[in-house]
């Protein structure tokens, strides 16, 4: 498994079960309806876990054009395989929108509010001030992005043996599935938090061609927040990582 499928599986797993909660939580008559935001949050926070473990070995698991993006500005990744990670997270994207719907295509026939199915695909806000949004987005991206550059996997040498390590192996997963859940819990009350534009705009695109039973508008006119949002949110945490580096080493 190379490196670009393996961002296409591990996006595709994270859409399938973030999206997949938002789902069961959100759409009648199935067996989570009103399971409620810490529900929500949790399994987002799963989602990634999944992810991460199936795809890091291989890619190093961005499966987020933000992270593919903070990483690269941070000197991290090189901007050579830039776009073809981006375009495979937007497949796998996709193609975990398309499990979603797959998979609750009855409930989401039977659910009448637009708006609710479009929650299940991309995020929709509360309160809908687009420059509030956008800064929204930032600011919960700009975390992620942020910790995410200073997390590194612990390991244990074991002295006298040069070549043996301990880690955690796939729980390495873990501190990015709690931070995932932390900004959920704190900072998703107000836009849902995409802070990912292959977890917003691909399942965008396949809320608009998918056939359901009364389904409205995919919003294309907020769209661009979950995109610009997590952008410049990876941005500044590039810029602030890079001057820490700088100043401190």
């Amino acid at each position: 498994m190379n490196e670009l499928i393996a961002e296409v599986i591990g996006t595709m797993l994270l859409v399938l079960l973030g999206n997949g909660v938002v789902a069961n939580v959100v759409l009648k008559d199935t067996k989570g309806h009103n399971g409620g935001w810490i529900v929500i949050a949790l399994g987002w926070g799963l989602g990634v876990f999944v992810g991460v473990t199936v795809a890091g070995p291989v890619s190093g698991a961005h499966i987020n054009p933000a992270v593919t993006l903070g990483l690269a500005l941070s000197g991290l990744f090189p901007w050579a395989k830039v776009a073809t990670f981006i375009i495979a997270q937007m497949v796998g994207g996709s193609a975990g929108a398309f499990l979603v719907w797959l998979f609750y295509r009855h409930h989401f026939n039977r659910t009448e509010d637009p708006v609710t199915k479009l929650a299940c695909y991309s995020t929709v806000p509360q309160i809908r001030k687009p420059v509030s949004n956008m800064i929204s987005e930032l600011i919960g991206t700009f975390v992620l992005i942020f910790v995410i550059l200073y997390i590194s996997e612990p390991t244990i040498d074991l002295p006298g043996n040069e070549h043996v390590k301990m880690g955690l192996g796939t729980l390495g997963a873990l501190p990015v599935a709690l931070l995932v859940t932390a900004i959920g819990l704190s900072l998703g009350g107000t836009t849902g938090y995409a802070i990912n534009p292959a977890r917003d705009l691909g399942p965008r695109i396949m809320h608009s061609i998918l056939p359901m039973k009364f389904k409205g508008t995919s919003d294309w006119k907020y769209s661009w927040i979950p995109v610009a949002g997590p952008f410049a949110g990876a941005l500044i945490a590039a810029v602030l990582y890079i001057l820490h580096q700088l100043l401190f080493g």
